[in-house]
């Protein structure tokens, strides 16, 4: 479980009721290197002088508000306010891991979570101003919590679907667990279409899009349900091109063709690609040269050719 916000702070961080102008600081030079080689042109006196993640919540809060009055009177893209801006974000680390322990149930690693949660952190300091009068963890949290949502809106679905139907399926989710409740069995499309004030062909959609959001792989396991024992995977269940269905259609074309030829070339073309003979031998068989043979099948294969052409 995360700590809350609100838990007291660690032994070793300074008391709230201590003022910040009496808390130990450090020279500038041993802050962390926030802009390597570009140390700000004023001083940060009021820094205490241990870590910037060892210090409790309240002392975090109160040190912010007098960092966004500076980096309030800086120019943004000079070194003094990215030092500040980033001091910022150092010592607001602690909202980004409270956010992101909500979702520590999640397969996405921790890691990538608290990265996702630190742009929001960066957003939300850009976007603060002090004169609004509102504690930044106030603030922040919402930006900090809709960064990662959007993260796992457009990176946990195994093939994106639009956000309508990712929000659709959240809906009929929470409509089936309630109907589910209520009515002592599963709901129906049209029961779940009239909770939801939709059409049944939205919730079929729904439906739809959820099996988008699980991809199994085609290694997996799945019971065989027709002999009750063994194994098998869910590629052996794929099929596969067949490409003489390709040579089908060319045959159910070319009959009537065929049929049209006269007797001597229809025997010539059996000869040739059923029986497989050569053009010697079919010579042979009829009593023709080769070269008589060779010219007939090269016009009849010609004619053929031309009546498939003009088919498609």
């Amino acid at each position: 479980m995360s700590p809350r916000l609100d838990a007291p702070r660690t032994p070793d961080a300074p008391s709230a009721a201590v003022p910040l102008d009496h808390l130990p600081t450090q020279p500038v030079g041993h802050l962390p290197a926030r802009s390597p080689g570009h140390l700000p042109a004023q001083p940060l006196d009021f820094l205490p002088a241990q870590p910037l993640d060892r210090i409790g919540p309240v002392d975090a809060r109160a040190l912010s508000k007098q960092l966004f009055a500076r980096l309030a009177v800086l120019e943004e893209g000079t070194h003094d306010h990215a030092y500040v801006r980033n001091t910022l974000v150092e010592l607001n680390l602690a909202l980004v891991k409270f956010a992101a322990a909500r979702f520590g149930s999640r397969s996405e690693p921790m890691e990538d979570i608290v990265q996702v949660g630190t742009i929001g952190l960066i957003k939300a300091i850009d976007r603060f101003e002090l004169t609004r009068g509102v504690e930044f963890p106030t603030f922040a949290m919402p930006t900090i919590i809709g960064e990662i949502k959007r993260f796992f809106r457009d990176t946990s679905w195994s093939v994106h679907v639009p956000r309508r139907l990712q929000e659709l399926r959240l809906d009929l989710a929470r409509a089936g667990d309630a109907l589910s409740q209520r009515l002592d069995r599963a709901p129906t499309v049209a029961e779940l279409a009239k909770e939801l004030g939709i059409s049944p062909e939205e919730v079929v959609e729904g439906m739809t899009a959820s099996n988008a959001y699980t991809a199994s792989s085609l290694d997996a396991k799945t019971e065989e349900e027709d002999t009750g024992s063994g194994e098998s995977t869910l590629a052996d269940r794929i099929g596969y091109e067949d490409h003489g269905l390709t040579g089908i259609e060319y045959i159910a074309s070319l009959k009537p063709m065929i049929a049209s030829l006269p007797a001597r070339e229809r025997h010539i073309l059996s000869l040739r690609f059923v029986s497989g003979m050569t053009q010697s031998e079919i010579g042979t068989e009829l009593g023709i040269s080769q070269m008589h043979v060779s010219r007939l099948l090269s016009r009849t294969l010609a004619r053929l050719r031309r009546g498939l052409t003009l088919e498609e």
